[in-house]
This record gives C-alpha cells, sequence and structure tokens, in this order.
C-alpha cells in the first residue's frame, strides 16, 4: 500500500481521540489548530518532572505509521526551512536533531533542506572521541546529550543552525543547547523546527528574550501550534493515578499468572512486565498462556555470530549496506552519504521483501531507540515498491504507562532488557502499540552494537515479538563509529622551521632537512621529462646568487615597494569584503607565503586583525596536502579558508586546485573549501581576487629559499610522506647569512601608509567591475607551444616570475622578452647571460617575458627536437 505525507494521521479513530482517556482523568487540555488532535495523542509515564505524555502519531517513535507518512512530515518541514533561509544560507547551514525521538525527524528535515549536513545528539559515546558540545533535556527520563561528530569542524561554522525535535513544549531544551553551542560556535542565526509547538505565552517570550541576549536570529517552524492546559496539582494526580494501575496490575498478575483482565475498566498497566510474554495487553485481547496472536512460525537463522547458537526466533536479513556508510547522523551524515544511501535503497528493500513470508501483507519494521532514519528510508521503501501494508516504528528507553482503551495513545506495551551495553548502565526498553496489532511480520533492525547475546536471550526482544507475531526478521546495519583520526602534528613555526616569526605563519609540512634531496638541475630535468619522476620527488640545488645578482635584487626591490604595497592592499581588501570578515589565510607554498605574510600585516596595519595564516603544499598532477585541509577543517570553518598565491602565469595551479578540492570533498564528505585564489598579479587572467593584472616583476620571485623564509619547495615522495603525513620540505639554516626574507616583507610594510588610500579606492573600484576570468593567459601559452614547436604547456612558463623559477630550477632553452620590456627583466637577463640562455625579443606578447623550459631534454641537448648540440 502506497501512502504520502498528504494522507495523514485521522483525527479521531471512531470518533474517540487518543487523548480522551488522560483528559477526563486528569483535566489536560490539548488546544491549538485544527487537526492538532490528529498529531497527537495522550498518554501518561513514570517521571517525575511531567506526568502527561504527549505521543505523535507520525513521528514514528511510540504509534506505528506508514513511513511514508513520517518521512513526508519531516521532509515538508526541511523544505520549509530551505525556503525561509534561502539556497545560499541552506548551503551554509547544519541541522541538528535531538536524541532519542528526534534523530529519525532531523535526518528528514536535513532531506528537505537538501544541502546540509546533519548530527544527533547520543546517549552512545565512544571510547576515544571527545565531544564537541553537550546539553541537558531537563524534562527527559535521559537528560544528558553529547555532541559526537566525527568531523569537529563540523559545528564550527557561523552559518544558520537548525534545531528540530518533536515537540517544542518549554524551549529549555533548545535554550540549554544554544546557550552550550553559542560560547563554542557563534552564530548568528537559529532555526528551531518541530512537529507541534506547545509553548505557553511565557515561554515564547523567554525565547525571544534569549535571543536578543545573544544577539542572534531565532525563527521557528513548526507542522502545527497550540498549547496544553494542565490544571493544578496535575503532576500528583498523574502520579497518583500511575502507582495506583501498577499496583493493581502487579496483582492481578500476581493472582493469575496473567495480565488479561487484571485491572478495572481494561486497563492492564505492568511495570515491569509479566514474565511470560513482556507485554501488557487488554481484556478483550485472547488470553492464551503463551500470550501468543495467531501461529508462532520459527525459523532457523544458523550460528549467531557472537555465541554460536541458532536462534529460534528470527530470519537474519543480509541488507548489504554499503561499506563505510554512517548507519545515521550520531557522528555526522552529509548530503554525499545521502546520495549513497539513496543509490542503494532500492536493493536492500528488495533483499527484505524477498526474506518476508510469501502470504505477509501487514508488515512492521521497527527500529531501535537513536537509529531511527534507517529503518524509516528502508520501510518507506518497501512501502513503495510493494503492496505491503507497512508499518514503522521504534523501540525507546521511556516508560509509558499501556492503557488498552482506544481514548488512550500507548495500547500495549512489550518489556525487555536493553540490549546494546548502554553506558548508563542495564535497564528496561519498551516497543509500544506492536503486540495485538496483527502484523503478519516484525523487521527489527538494530545497529552492530545492538546485536548482543542479550537481544536473543529467551526475554529479549526478539522473543518477545515472536509471541505475537507469525515472523520475525532482524537486519543488522552496520554501527558506525568514527576512527579516532590520527592526530596531525600542530604547524611548523619559526625559528624551529623558517626565518619567519612564529606569529607571521604556521607551515602544515613536515621536516625533511636531515634527507638529502638535492640533485643537479640537468639530472632533475632529463628525469622528469623523461617520465621516470616527478618533479616533486627531488629538490634542485639551490641557487647562490652572485654578488651582482642580490644587488639587482635590492634594486629591484627599493624600486617595486610601493607598487607591491599597493597590489596587497587590494587584494587583502578584496578578500575582506567579499570572502570573509575573518579569513583564515593559506598560502600555497612556497610562492604564496611571501604574499599571505604581507597580506596578514596589511589586515592589521588596516583593520587591527589577528588573522591565523598557515602555508601548504599543492602540487601539480598531484594535488593539494589532503591533510593539510583536514588539519584546516578541524581548527576552522573551511568556508573562512582563502587560498593564497604570489602570481599566475596560465593559471594550471589554479585548475589544479579547482580539481582536487573536487575530489577531496567526494573523498573526505567535507565541504566548503573555495577554490578561488588570491593572487598579488594575475597577468594571465585566471582568478577574480587579485591586486593587479600587471606582469612586473615581483622581487620574491628573483630568489629561491632566501626571500622564502629558507624554505625549500615542498616535496611529496611515497617513502618520505605516508598517507597520514603533511607533505615534506627542507630548513635551509646554512644559508642564514644570505637570508632577505625579512628584509623583503619590512620593506614593502613599510610603504604601507601612503598606498593606503590609493589601495582602497582601487579596491572599490575592482569590486564594482566584472573581474571574470578571460583564461587569455592560457591561449597565449598553447599559441607560444605550437608555434615554437614544443606541444607541452607545461614547458611554457609566462610570466615574470615563472620566467625567474625557469632560470634558477630547471633547464632553459630560450627567454621570450615583449619588446621594450625595461628594468623588470633586468634580473632574467643577467640570469640569461650566466647560463648562456637566447633572449629572443618578441612583438605583442602578452606577458613581460615568456620562459621555455628545454623540450625532450637530454643533458648536452638543445633545439625542440632535442638533438645533441653543446651548450
Amino acid at each position: 500500500m502506497r501512502a504520502d505525507a498528504a494522507d495523514g494521521p485521522a483525527d479521531r479513530a471512531d470518533g474517540v481521540w487518543s487523548g480522551d482517556w488522560v483528559a477526563e482523568r486528569l483535566g489536560v487540555e490539548l488546544v491549538g489548530d485544527d487537526g492538532l488532535t490528529g498529531l497527537l495523542g495522550l498518554a501518561l509515564r513514570r517521571n517525575p518532572k511531567r506526568a502527561h505524555l504527549l505521543v505523535s502519531h507520525v513521528l514514528g517513535k511510540h504509534v506505528p505509521q506508514s513511513p511514508s507518512v513520517v518521512y513526508g512530515y519531516g521532509w515538508e518541514l526541511g523544505r520549509r526551512v530551505r525556503e525561509l533561509l534561502g539556497d545560499d544560507e541552506a548551503r551554509r547551514a547544519v541541522v541538528l536533531g535531538y536524541a532519542e525521538t528526534a534523530t529519525g525527524l532531523g535526518h528528514c528535515v536535513a532531506d528537505g533542506l537538501g544541502l546540509a549536513p546533519y548530527l544527533h545528539s547520543t546517549r552512545r559515546p565512544i571510547a576515544g572521541l571527545d565531544p564537541a558540545g553537550g546539553f541537558e533535556e531537563s524534562h527527559s527520563h535521559a537528560t544528558s546529550h553529547l555532541l559526537l561528530p566525527e568531523d569537529p569542524a563540523l559545528l564550527a561554522g557561523d552559518g544558520p543552525l537548525v534545531l528540530v525535535d518533536d515537540e517544542f513544549s518549554t524551549g529549555n531544551t533548545v535554550l540549554n543547547t544554544v546557550r552550550d553551542l553559542q560560547g563554542r560556535y557563534p552564530r548568528r542565526r537559529y532555526v528551531v523546527v518541530a512537529l507541534v509547538d506547545m509553548r505557553s505565552a511565557a515561554d515564547t517570550g523567554r525565547l525571544e528574550e534569549f535571543a536578543r541576549e545573544i544577539g542572534a536570529r531565532v525563527d521557528l517552524v513548526a507542522a502545527a501550534s497550540g498549547t496544553v492546559r494542565l490544571p493544578e496539582g496535575v503532576l500528583e494526580k498523574g502520579q497518583e493515578l500511575v502507582a495506583r494501575y501498577e499496583s493493581e496490575s502487579a496483582t492481578g498478575s500476581a493472582a493469575g499468572g496473567s495480565s488479561a483482565g487484571a485491572a478495572p475498566s481494561g486497563l492492564v498497566a505492568q511495570f515491569p512486565a509479566p514474565p511470560d510474554s513482556g507485554v501488557a495487553v487488554g481484556a478483550d485481547q485472547e488470553a492464551d498462556p503463551s500470550g501468543a496472536r495467531g501461529t508462532a512460525r520459527t525459523t532457523p537463522t544458523g550460528p549467531h555470530p557472537d555465541d554460536d547458537r541458532t536462534d529460534p526466533h528470527v530470519t537474519r536479513i543480509d541488507l548489504h549496506w554499503p561499506h563505510d556508510l554512517p548507519d545515521g547522523g550520531r557522528h555526522g551524515f552529509t548530503p554525499a552519504h545521502r546520495e549513497r544511501l539513496e543509490d542503494a535503497l532500492p536493493a536492500m528493500a528488495r533483499r527484505l521483501a524477498h526474506a518476508l513470508p510469501h502470504d505477509a501483507r501487514r508488515v512492521h519494521v521497527l527500529g531501535f531507540e537513536e537509529l531511527m532514519y534507517a529503518p524509516l528510508r528502508l520501510a518507506r521503501e518497501l512501502e513503495r515498491d510493494t503492496d505491503l501494508e507497512v508499518r514503522y516504528s521504534t523501540t525507546t528507553r521511556s516508560p509509558v504507562l499501556a492503557v488498552d482503551d482506544p481514548g488512550y495513545a500507548i495500547r500495549t506495551r512489550l518489556a525487555f532488557p536493553a540490549h546494546d551495553d548502554p553506558a548508563d548502565g542495564p535497564g528496561e526498553r519498551y516497543a509500544y502499540n506492536v503486540a495485538g496489532a496483527g502484523f503478519d511480520a516484525v523487521v527489527v533492525v538494530v545497529d552492530s552494537a545492538a546485536d548482543t547475546p542479550a537481544l536473543h536471550a529467551p526475554d529479549g526482544l526478539l522473543a518477545r515479538l515472536a509471541a505475537h507475531t507469525p515472523e520475525v526478521l532482524l537486519a543488522v546495519v552496520p554501527s558506525y563509529a568514527p576512527e579516532r583520526p590520527r592526530m596531525l602534528p600542530e604547524p611548523l613555526r619559526g625559528p624551529d622551521f623558517s626565518s619567519y616569526a612564529p606569529e607571521e605563519v604556521g607551515w602544515l609540512l613536515q621536516d625533511l632537512s636531515d634527507v638529502t634531496l638535492e640533485a643537479p638541475t640537468e639530472e632533475r630535468e632529463e628525469a622528469i621529462q623523461s617520465g621516470g619522476a616527478h618533479y616533486a620527488e627531488s629538490l634542485p640545488v639551490e641557487y647562490q646568487p652572485s654578488e651582482q645578482y642580490q644587488e639587482l635584487f635590492h634594486a629591484a626591490l627599493e624600486e617595486s615597494a610601493a607598487r607591491i604595497a599597493q597590489a596587497v592592499g587590494v587584494v587583502t581588501e578584496t578578500v575582506l569584503a567579499e570572502r570573509s570578515p575573518r579569513p583564515v589565510l593559506v598560502s600555497l607554498a612556497r610562492a604564496g607565503t611571501p604574499v599571505g605574510i604581507l597580506m596578514r600585516r596589511w589586515a592589521q596595519h588596516r583593520h587591527g586583525l589577528d588573522l591565523p595564516h598557515y602555508a601548504v603544499s599543492i602540487v601539480r598532477g598531484r594535488g593539494i596536502d589532503a591533510n593539510a585541509l583536514r588539519w584546516l577543517a578541524r581548527h576552522h570553518d573551511p568556508r573562512d579558508v582563502v587560498f593564497v598565491d604570489g602570481w599566475t602565469g596560465k593559471g594550471a595551479i589554479t585548475r589544479e586546485l579547482a580539481q582536487a578540492l573536487e575530489e577531496f570533498e567526494k573523498s573526505d564528505g567535507i565541504t566548503g573549501f573555495s577554490p578561488e585564489i588570491a593572487v598579488l598579479a594575475d597577468p594571465g587572467s585566471c582568478v577574480r581576487t587579485y591586486g593587479t593584472r600587471e606582469d612586473f616583476l615581483i622581487p620574491s620571485a628573483c630568489l629561491n629559499s632566501t626571500v622564502s623564509g629558507l624554505i625549500s619547495r615542498t616535496v611529496l615522495r611515497a617513502d618520505l610522506v605516508g598517507p597520514h603525513d603533511f607533505h615534506g620540505a627542507k630548513f635551509y639554516r646554512e644559508l642564514a647569512a644570505t637570508d632577505v626574507s625579512v628584509a623583503f616583507l619590512d620593506a614593502v610594510s613599510a610603504r604601507f601608509p601612503e598606498v593606503a588610500d590609493a589601495a582602497g579606492a582601487q579596491a572599490k573600484e575592482l569590486l564594482a567591475a566584472d573581474r571574470s576570468p578571460t583564461w587569455e593567459g592560457w591561449a597565449a601559452v598553447e599559441r607560444i607551444s605550437e608555434e615554437y614547436g614544443i606541444h607541452d604547456v607545461n614547458l611554457v612558463k609566462p610570466g615574470v616570475g615563472e620566467t625567474t623559477r625557469v632560470m634558477l630550477r630547471r633547464v632553459p632553452w630560450k627567454v621570450l622578452a615583449r619588446a621594450g620590456a625595461g628594468s623588470d627583466l633586468d634580473h632574467v637577463r643577467l640570469l640569461a647571460e650566466q647560463r648562456g640562455v637566447p633572449v629572443e625579443e618578441v612583438d605583442g606578447l602578452p606577458y613581460t617575458c615568456v620562459g621555455l623550459i628545454h623540450p625532450q631534454y637530454t643533458r648536452g641537448a638543445t633545439g625542440a627536437d632535442g638533438k645533441a648540440v653543446a651548450l
């Protein structure tokens, strides 16, 4: 049978509301929206803080319901949240559900929202996994909630937090949650979602006052609203009523050995359950000594995985649950996880359907406490793809009085011992309204942590169910317990690693200073071009500048410091205006590192901001350091991260970063990192965020480590960098005498005051302009590659910075210089002279210069054909 959310629950069955029994005896009134009594019934529970219990007909906890109805209510609430937030805010949101009753509802809301990850609180701690938060639910029978995301960064963003509970009664739980999380992860917006909003006017005002107090906006989305009117002394009256029926029922059970007919007015209320079947049944049910309804059929299932015995109660079903897919949101459930589940659901539902008895017509899928979502989705898929009448609910910790009366929401109750070794010790658990409901089969869905001998014991859940349905089936979902991630080390900092001050930059690298990695330039070039080695597997011998070259560097720095300072100001102001008011600067080592430090200094100078700054490795053809990304995601909101580089050439690293982040998002499920690089100079027109698009000499490109904190370029080699390691680099302490790294920074920073106004004005102009990349540099490189017979764009290095790198690290073939280029090329001409490389002036060159790496290189060869001609 198919059902939709629109079908909804009936307002009353046979003219009787499932709250009448409590309302008549305690004077409790439920008032509010039309249809409110269709969503809720009333029951009594053993609880010193609140006697009555609002029992939802559409939650799938205490009352079996069509899974399509249960899912539909949550999904529709999620759609309303998405409409409220808009897609941009929805992408930045996190959905948080409350254990245990709203774990499934929160999942469904996240599905409706569609763009946000999901997490639910839990009462199941994980050894070695530190909570990212916690709070108390004051009215609950089990109050402590833990937040245990596998990725702590899940809660670290400042986007909207969507809090989902089944009912919003006083607001205490939400206040406790927000109070805890706002101190850890401050944000500006919260959305509270509930099936029913049952707050009093006083409670409504209290939440609004709290929102003003913390300076955050709080919205509320509910399927219906109303309030519960409680007469004076209702708690005491409710406790007396529960105690009286407990006593009478226990007396009847002791006298007759059966619960049938033991209490007046058709009531059976048992704490604990009778020893025969664990169920409280009404006088109108068959009083078979075994408590069985119909004929119980047992199917051997083979050895139980824990104790090598044959379980007589159940048929075990292998769902083929996808490997490493979380069983729910206890540790986080991302949109990528949702896609994997959607793909796998049809096949898993077919396995369920195939295992059911051929004559089954009414089937119940019974979830387990916090494990609500996976059973719900399986039940819904079974309902959609078969003609079966499917109902869904879950077991619970909550002790509720059972009364077999149409005017009472909890008609029957199965009691059984806890079977998942709970952290708070053993106790009784319950399944409501399942016994006596006429199901031809019950499919029990638990996680593997709950598939214990206690589940299969003579007084366990499976045995209790087998007494009341012809067929019990068991599907076990693997419990997802995140591996404690290997702790990555803290960033390396100067003076132990690099000549920069420790606050200027943290290097997400490992120190390989004691490893010999250098090889002669010609040897490296031959190995790289022959495919025998990757360029990141070794290092070139560090170029030692001559006295004449050092003089050129200092002259260039004096001439260009103000121009560089203005470009630093422009790119930093653009980042602060467009990307984040408090960005996390992440330089692409090593050319990006001096620029990142300068941007950090500008933000401090102009705005008083103390921005975090790190340097990470990115390797062409192998991507960005994934472990560095994981470290960043654990310590910062990925949406605040801004990748920084010195300049663009043809845009290869821009493309590399975009592809690497896409692959990382798929592999790790961590979203939010933007591939948009911020650069000082963008002569190739490859990015939107830049200080200038002029191709001019940036003195930090003139040298290698001696202008980059004495750090080598990064290294990625399998025998040195394991799967849980950062990429490597060396610290050349021995070159300290020629180090100008800090001198370069200070020379540029000293010019900040004089260029501040011009930088601000230029940034405003750029922010209003069309800065879309044209990729004209890439087109020029392709043209040059073909024109000069190279046929490999990787050997064409456009721009002053990239040409300088060719001269210092690779085997250059020739330099193309724009006709009339002036002092910006003095250092390039000197290097070319020292290495015997021709400089060819070209009219109409889009860059100031282009360096061509020797194509088809073998030592001693020259020319595009690779023929051996002595240099």
